[in-house]
Order: structure tokens, then sequence, then C-alpha cells
């Protein structure tokens, strides 16, 4: 069973409280673009906390303020802004640098590991963690495409890069050359709060006959498709609800006029807390063209869902077992409705779903991350 959010908090900062006793407290610093709504924002956030609650001295850099995910960040944590023009960014982060001599520097999104690298020259790249959240789509700017294309120079020039899946992991060493013995997958720690404190098979059965999904309202999510297969379905009882935000939103809309289904598709919009969302839910869809990781698949095994997902990157490695859900295969929009029918008409047992879920929770990620941070620091020792 996954413990609720406020109780996950309490027991990890009792295990840091025993650990603070003996390890070795580390000077950190975290370096991201922003705290805003982003999963790999909140992903720095979630672990700066936690290394913070566990006695480490940390430091969160960003470009620019935002407010989204700060409620994930610990008091602990010092905040600095080193501003969003690139140049005065690299400056204001190198005075940084050189006044708190982090021992590490953990790099995600933007640029930001480049600019790292950038601000620590000539010899600053062994003291640098960088990460990869996402495959190459040919968008964002300048430095986000170097960090993909020039994969191989900077997992070099670097002392570790985190990778948030295997299949990322493999994409980056074909297709970009990147450097295999400097790469280390770990995958994303995700906060989950509103689990039921039970939940059996009878109890999920007997839900409304509601299909979740979750993310943004974009092309690559493929959402038209799955309101598609949605209309396919031989349950009409059956409501879609797609919580999210973006350009598709007109769209899937459209779509879902067109084919009849219009009063049975819902889109809330963006949903800070989607918790309630879930406790509704009879099973979770999620049909991406491609997911590095996959942080709501988690949610909905957290509150014991059955997930139907497309045989995508992240997914399909959190997925890795029948009693977790099914993956179907992309564009076959009758094999998706099948899929979709069964888990509503049969959810199954939660339990080694929420067990799963487990897998992948704050304090078993965090102690991949320092075990990798004391790698590092034994090869190249503490800044100070």
């Amino acid at each position: 069973m996954v413990p609720s959010g406020n109780e996950d908090r309490r027991r990890r900062r009792a295990v840091a409280a025993q650990r603070s006793e003996v390890s070795v407290k580390r000077r950190l610093m975290f370096y991201t673009t922003s705290l805003s709504g982003g999963g790999a924002e909140r992903v720095w956030a979630v672990l700066a906390s936690e290394l913070a609650h566990r006695g480490h001295d940390v430091t969160l850099v960003v470009d620019f303020a935002a407010e989204e995910n700060r409620a994930f960040l610990a008091p602990e944590v010092k905040v600095e802004v080193v501003g969003s023009r690139q140049l005065r960014s690299i400056v204001a982060l190198k005075a940084l640098i050189e006044r708190v001599r982090p021992d590490l520097v953990l790099t995600a999104l933007g640029g930001c590991d480049i600019k790292a690298l950038l601000a620590t020259l000539p010899f600053g790249g062994r003291r640098i963690v960088m990460s990869y959240h996402g495959y190459y789509t040919g968008e964002g700017g300048l430095l986000t495409k170097a960090l993909v294309r020039l994969a191989a120079l900077w997992t070099r020039m670097t002392a570790a890069t985190v990778c948030v899946s295997d299949d990322l992991r493999h994409y980056l060493i074909r297709r970009w050359h990147a450097r295999a013995d400097r790469l280390e997958r770990i995958y994303n720690p995700i906060v989950v709060e509103g689990v039921p404190s039970s939940l059996d098979a009878a109890t999920l059965a007997g839900r409304e006959p509601l299909v979740l999904a979750v993310g943004r309202l974009v092309e690559v999510k493929d959402y038209t498709f799955l309101v598609r297969a949605f209309a396919r379905m031989r349950d009409r009882s059956a409501k879609l609800a797609i919580l999210g935000q973006g350009e598709q939103h007109d769209a899937i809309e459209a779509e879902a006029r067109r084919l009849g289904v219009a009063d049975r598709v819902v889109l809330p919009g963006y949903v800070d807390l989607p918790w309630a969302w879930y406790a509704r839910a009879r099973c979770f869809a999620l049909t991406s063209r491609f997911e590095s990781f996959g942080n709501v698949v988690v949610e909905a095994l957290a509150h014991g869902l059955p997930v139907v997902t497309t045989p995508c990157g992240g997914p399909i490695e959190i997925v890795s077992d029948p009693r977790f859900g099914e993956v179907v295969p992309f564009d076959d929009e009758e094999a998706w409705a099948r899929a979709l029918d069964t888990a509503l008409a049969a959810p199954g047992d939660p339990t080694p779903r929420m067990r799963r879920a487990a897998d992948f929770g704050v304090a078993a990620i965090t102690d991949r991350y320092e075990a990798l941070i004391e790698r590092v620091l034994a090869r190249v020792g503490p800044a100070h």
C-alpha cells in the first residue's frame, strides 16, 4: 500500500533524522529554469527537498521565479535566481558557484546543463551531474537543441548523466552517441496525495465507468486518437475525462462532437490537485506517441487503477506486469476500445499496482541519487 502524501513526508523525515547522525553532509546545488508546472521542475524541487531533509546543505538555482511547484520545495532549501538572459545568467551562476562552492551541481532542462558547464570552465564539468528528461523533438532554443545533438560531448565533460528511463538512455547512446559509461538510469520520484487507506477489487469495480487521462493537450499525447478509441467502446455508459490544457483543446472537443460522444467526454482543464479524479476513475489511459517516463502512470498505479498505455518509452517500463495494466499498439482504435472495455468491466486487484507505485517513492529514488553523489565525490573529492 502506498502511504498518503502527509504520511509519506512524516516517514521520510523520520528516516532522514536517523540518517543525519551517520551520513556525510554534502553541499549540493540544483539548477533548473524555474519552479513552473512541468514534471521535471517538480522532480528537482522534490529531490532538493528530500536531500535537505536528510541533512545536506542544498541550494536551488532558477533562471526566473515561478510558483506552480513551490509547494514541493522544503523551507530548508535556499533559492537563488540568476536571471533569464543567457549571458547574464551564466555570469551570475559563475559568481554563485564561486561563493557557495558546492560539492556537486545537478542540472536539468532548458540548457541549464550547458550553462553550468560554461560557468565552471575549464575544469568544472567533473562536479556537474546533468540530466535528460525527454526525447529530442526539434523544438526549443539553441541550448536545448545543442544539449541533445552534442550529447556525446557533454556526457564526456560531466561527472555523470542521469536519464529518467532505460529507453531514454538507449536513445541517447544509439541516436546521439552519448558515452554509455557516464549514463545512469534513475526513475523520477513521484509524490502522490489522496491515496485511499484501503481499496479492494470490489470497491474499484463499483466506481462509475470513468476512463481518466492526465497531461498537456498537445499533439504528442494523441488525445484525439483516445477520443476515437473511446467512441468505439461497447460500454455506452462509459465517460472519458482528460485533465490538462494546451493547443489541442478545440481539436479534441471537435472530435468528440463529430463522433457523437461529446456528452460523455469532459475536459476540465489544468487541475493542480488531480487526486479526486484518480479516486473517481476506474481505469487510466495514456496514448502518447512517446514519453520518456510518465509521472501520471505512477500516480494512477498509486491509486490502484489499471493503466492502458501505448508501447512508448518509460510507461512500458512502469507497466511491466499484466497486473498493472495493458500495453496496446499505436493507432489501433479497435484494440484500444477492447482494452478500455476490459479495464472498465474487470479492473482487477489494485494492491499489486499500489505496491508497484511504491518503487518510485521519493525515499527510494533519493537513495539512488545519494548513492550516485557519493560515487562521483569518491572520484573528485569534496569542494571544501
